[in-house]
């Protein structure tokens, strides 16, 4: 179960179901509170209608007992204001939510209300009302603000409540309002509306998302697995393409590459070049062991030849050929033990190096050489610097025909300051089909660059992957003197 929870395909899957379900379950609230809220007013409007027309029956003057109260679908109660219960609809057995839960008028209510509001003076009785000069009743009172006989107030009162009619029992929205009659005083009318329709809507819908909603995730669980399989299978070609180039060590090998422009074709592309770059690098390693192998053999093969002939004839040991050898294998170790340093990605230490002086330290010892050096800083590892140099110069002096110059100068591209070393000799030159390889490993051109005694053609391989982890480069031209122009470009510090 976990191997399973731990695939793209499952943690998508449950992803995106997650997601639909959080949105279904918000947008489900939403509907629902919606759809109540809307059942709710309608329910609240046939209440207040219902309200208003047994309000406007009382202001007519309508009798209790001929009120409009029949209708079993809307209970009504009438209040006093003093909270007696004076008409109600038949057959109301129960009610809450009207704040009267009363069903039954209270005997001799309605007569007793009704003698008072014909004891009441009214401003119809000219002879019992004392009304001023300015038309206003007695006591300065303003006669606007007195409710007027026979109006229905503007303001309803909602409420949510129940109630149980000839033995049914149903949730209602009460409406209230109230009513100012000519001889009843004020009175309150309470009718309900039932939120039956509502609560069936609403259950419906409900049971609608209830069942709905787990098949809709299930249909976005399923469609989301089929299409993240379907765009994962390139994907798990390659994981079995790699798995298998792993397995055998073919680095010829490639994975399948799918015809898409997506994420998963870059994917393959990227993966073929770096196995390509792999099998370079591989290839590359296997050749120079071998050219490292070949070449330690005959220095080392040469010293345990004058060895033994040394310990079986003294007198014919050649001791400065052993030395000679000896130094070789020495040279060629340390050439290889740098380039192994530089293929494992050794940084150069971020000194400030003078060319000038360097070049000049470089040359001190060395005869035909001529220097033109203007000073000029970089920023690197002075031993390494020195030891391109000294590569450089030994290439030039042993393939000039008289003499080699070097120039040290500053230069102001439109990518930057630069600082250019150029060695230059006035030998044969290097063809130019063969500019390239002679930086390549244990490689020795023909002809009169064949002439080199030792040589294991590491020097100009070295100088230029050292000029490269300095953010330079190192090329080679033809001179003006038609020798070979060797250019070092470094960054100026």
């Amino acid at each position: 179960m976990r191997r399973r929870l731990g695939s793209v395909r499952a943690r998508a899957s449950l992803g995106a179901t997650l997601v639909v379900a959080v949105a279904l379950v918000a947008a489900g609230a939403a509907v629902l509170l919606a759809l109540e809220s809307s059942l709710s007013g309608q329910a609240g409007a046939q209440a207040d209608r219902a309200a208003r027309e047994v309000a406007a029956e009382l202001a007519a003057g309508h009798a209790y007992d001929r009120l409009s109260l029949d209708d079993e679908d809307r209970p009504v109660q009438v209040v006093t204001e003093d909270g007696t219960l004076v008409a109600a609809t038949e057959g109301l057995e129960r009610i809450s939510g009207t704040g009267t839960d009363a069903v039954r008028p209270a005997p001799g209510a309605a007569r007793a209300t009704a003698q008072a509001g014909q004891a009441a003076p009214t401003p119809d009785d000219d002879d019992d009302a004392d009304v001023g000069g300015d038309g206003s009743a007695d006591g300065g009172g303003d006669a606007s603000s007195v409710p007027r006989p026979g109006e229905i107030g503007e303001d309803t009162a909602f409420r949510d409540g129940s109630a149980t009619v000839d033995g049914d029992t149903a949730d209602y929205r009460f409406a209230s309002v109230s009513v100012e009659t000519d001889d009843r005083g004020a009175l309150a009318v309470h009718a309900g509306a039932p939120l039956s329709s509502e609560h069936s809507a609403v259950g419906t819908a409900l049971t609608v998302m209830l069942i709905g909603f787990p098949l809709l995730l299930a249909v976005v669980a399923g469609v989301t697995w089929l299409v993240t399989r379907r765009a994962l299978r390139p994907v798990e070609g390659i994981r079995r393409e790699m798995a298998a180039i792993t397995a055998s060590a073919d680095l010829a090998r490639r994975v399948p590459e799918p015809d898409t422009h997506d994420e998963v074709a870059r994917l393959a592309r990227t993966t073929n070049e770096t196995l390509t770059a792999l099998q370079t690098a591989v290839e590359r390693q296997r050749r120079f062991v071998a050219d490292a192998s070949h070449e330690l053999r005959s220095p080392i093969a040469s010293l345990r030849t004058q060895l033994e002939v040394g310990a079986a004839h003294p007198e014919l040991l050649d001791v400065p050929g052993a030395v000679e050898d000896t130094v070789r294998l020495q040279d060629l170790a340390a050439d290889l033990l740098l380039l192994a340093r530089l293929d494992a990605g050794e940084r150069p230490a971020d000194a400030r190096v003078d060319l000038a002086a360097l070049v000049r330290e470089a040359t001190a010892q060395r005869t035909g050489v001529g220097v033109d050096a203007e000073p000029v800083e970089v920023a690197g590892s002075r031993g390494n610097l020195g030891r391109v140099l000294a590569n450089l110069l030994d290439n030039a002096r042993r393939h000039a025909r008289e003499e080699v110059t070097v120039s040290v100068r500053r230069e102001n591209g439109p990518d930057g300051r630069w600082a250019l070393v150029a060695v230059a000799d006035d030998g044969d030159g290097v063809p130019e089909a063969d500019r390239e390889r002679v930086f390549e490993r244990f490689v020795r051109l023909d002809a009169a660059r064949t002439r080199d005694e030792g040589g294991a053609g590491l020097g100009l391989a070295i100088a230029r992957d050292v000029a490269e982890r300095h953010g330079g480069t190192l090329t080679v031209r033809q001179a003006p003197a038609g020798g070979a122009l060797f250019e070092l470009r470094l960054p100026a510090a």
